[in-house]
């Protein structure tokens, strides 16, 4: 059987680092195993749902360059989630309650002090058909509950390996809130079953939830898929990943100028036995990948570490990948020559106008640099001629090392650091070079 997996966003913010370890991991099992991807927007939240955001994320996915061979929006298959409703209540695994979000704080709050699980005690389920059609009729809106069987629901999981649960310590889950809304649990079982989905893998958080959805699909005649539950990303210090944490969005840390494959080369190992390395192609990920290789242990994730692989990119990077984000005229010898200086690309354009000018030099030694200016190699310049001057330079005067490279360096760059001058120089050229060695702003 060909396997389909899906990942299935809600359209309420933008994607973060979190969630789109969610998606990639989805998409290079499917890759990998010669599957199906489906991209479905769960967006049935009418209310914090945007078509902003659903654009958003299918932009975020495609720069990333995961693509997805099927798509669905929950918000256009209402009628499907009412009609499993109806199955659901003809069979009796579906019931109204008509308590209060206040009495059923009450209720958990009572239970807690007792020192008891806050599971819900089924008390709707003691009201006659008679009393539920009164309460129906004087207007009272019921939320919907699924009715669980008592006894272990189990399953093997591809991350956490067995998994059990015992039903009865597990509350009945409101499938159908008081407004008519279908929730998560029921919509995403009706569309994976609908969708042929084989493979179901996602946060731990989903553990519980899956214990309920095992017994969904069976009472909904769908054939359960095989799960797979990976440890939540810690931030840095250890704390919980939040979504609202702006400089993990994709949209940041694309505007910040980390590139697609840091991103994927970050996700893709992170929580498992691999160690994390830069890679510069999505087939090499798929190559490597296996689910068994995550662990149970929280990985940690650190920005400054995605940005030190976002370094180690530059300097693999091709001057054709980046050739139409460099300034304008910058060729591949001017790429070559500062990548190795580069955390992000656009760190290339202060070194383009250190090439080009103006630049102020600065001049500490003006003796020294006159004498030095007599040295330079005639002719055009390439990336012999830095160590033939240079060599000339420290014969005529006996510097070597710093008292010899740094006046030079300031009085080219105007800075004390940077790309290698042999690959800088000829890029400078002679006639701009002599003057900023005289102290000419060129």
């Amino acid at each position: 059987m060909t396997p389909i997996l899906r990942f299935a966003p809600s359209p309420t913010g933008r994607l973060h680092l979190g969630n789109v370890r969610t998606a990639i991991v989805n998409w290079l099992y499917a890759r990998k195993s010669g599957g199906r991807l489906l991209l479905r927007i769960d967006d049935t939240d009418q209310q914090r749902s945007t078509a902003a955001h659903a654009a958003a994320i299918e932009t975020d996915l495609a720069w990333l360059g995961l693509d997805w061979d099927l798509f669905a929006r929950q918000s256009d298959r209402f009628q499907r989630y009412d009609a499993a409703a109806d199955r659901l209540r003809a069979s009796g695994r579906l019931y109204p309650c008509f308590e209060t979000p206040e009495e059923l704080d009450l209720k958990r709050k009572l239970q807690q002090s007792r020192g008891r699980p806050p599971i819900y005690d089924r008390a709707a389920l003691k009201l006659t058909p008679h009393e539920i059609e009164a309460r129906l009729r004087h207007g009272e809106k019921p939320t919907w509950r699924f009715k669980l069987e008592r006894g272990t629901v189990a399953w093997a999981d591809m991350v956490r390996g067995p998994v059990e649960f015992q039903a009865e310590n597990l509350s009945d889950p409101v499938l159908i809130k008081a407004d008519g809304q279908s929730l998560y649990t029921l919509t995403s079982v009706v569309d994976d079953i609908e969708f042929a989905i084989t493979h179901i893998i996602r946060g731990e958080d989903h553990v519980a939830n899956t214990a309920v959805q095992v017994q969904l699909f069976e009472a909904l005649g769908g054939a359960v898929p095989t799960f797979g539950h990976f440890s939540l990303i810690a931030d840095a210090s250890g704390g919980k990943l939040s979504k609202r944490a702006g400089s993990i969005s994709l949209e940041n840390l694309r505007d910040d100028g980390i590139e697609p494959m840091s991103i994927l080369s970050l996700l893709a190992k992170l929580g498992t036995s691999d160690p994390i390395e830069i890679r510069t192609d999505r087939a090499q990920l798929i190559q490597e990948f296996e689910i068994g290789k995550f662990g149970r242990s929280q990985p940690k994730l650190d920005i400054v570490e995605l940005e030190h692989l976002n370094a180690k990119l530059m300097h693999l990077l091709p001057f054709e990948a980046v050739a139409d984000r460099l300034p304008a005229g910058a060729d591949a010898a001017f790429w070559d020559a500062v990548r190795g200086n580069l955390l992000r690309v656009s760190d290339a354009a202060p070194w383009w106008e250190v090439v080009q000018g103006p630049v102020t030099p600065v001049v500490a030694e003006p003796e020294f640099l006159a004498l030095a200016a007599t040295r330079l190699p005639d002719g055009k310049l390439d990336e012999t001629s830095w160590g033939a001057w240079t060599g000339a330079v420290k014969s005529a005067t006996g510097r070597k090392g710093k008292d010899l490279f740094l006046p030079l360096r300031l009085a080219l760059t105007g800075l004390d650091h940077g790309p290698e001058l042999a690959r800088l120089l000829p890029l400078i050229g002679r006639e701009r070079a002599l003057k900023r060695l005289q102290g000419h702003v060129a």
